[in-house]
């Protein structure tokens, strides 16, 4: 396992963006109609519409990797909810209820939370151009100063 380790947080930014854009998928097409969806869902229902505008967001934020953290755990924790309210009543085990997606989820979207975004990530990106400002401001007056 030590051969794998170099390309640790490699796999896991990759783990999380398909991830999340598997989840925004699953948002998209609850809201727009889209990979072959039959139809849409109506605008505010409740829980549909919502359930799938936090796919859409949280997907979203996942895949990119801003707030992955918390948009994992806000997409876990509906994913939770959906099982318990929608499968779970029709069956024990999700391969009986169809709960598979959403027990998949809700675990891969947990893990992401836990260990959290890996490479790739804008938040990364993000955090460096501002630790690297102040010092090119920095540079940039004592420049003008002498």
């Amino acid at each position: 396992m030590h051969r794998l380790a170099p390309a640790r947080e490699h796999v896991i930014g990759l783990y999380r963006i398909v991830i999340g854009f598997l989840f925004a998928c699953h948002g998209a097409k609850s809201l727009f109609g889209l990979f072959g969806a039959k139809s849409t869902v109506a605008v505010g229902a409740w829980p549909g519409w919502w359930a799938a505008v936090i796919q859409l967001v949280c997907g979203a934020l996942v895949c990119v990797g801003l707030g992955t953290r918390v948009a994992a755990v806000l997409g876990s924790g509906s994913m939770a909810f959906a099982y318990f309210t929608v499968h779970l009543p029709t069956g024990l085990l999700p391969i009986q209820n169809g709960g598979e997606a959403a027990t998949l989820f809700c675990w891969a979207l947990l893990t992401v939370a836990f260990i959290g975004p890996g490479r790739f990530a804008l938040s990364t990106l993000l955090t460096r151009q501002r630790t690297s400002a102040p010092e090119q401001d920095h540079v940039r007056a004592d420049e003008l100063a002498s």
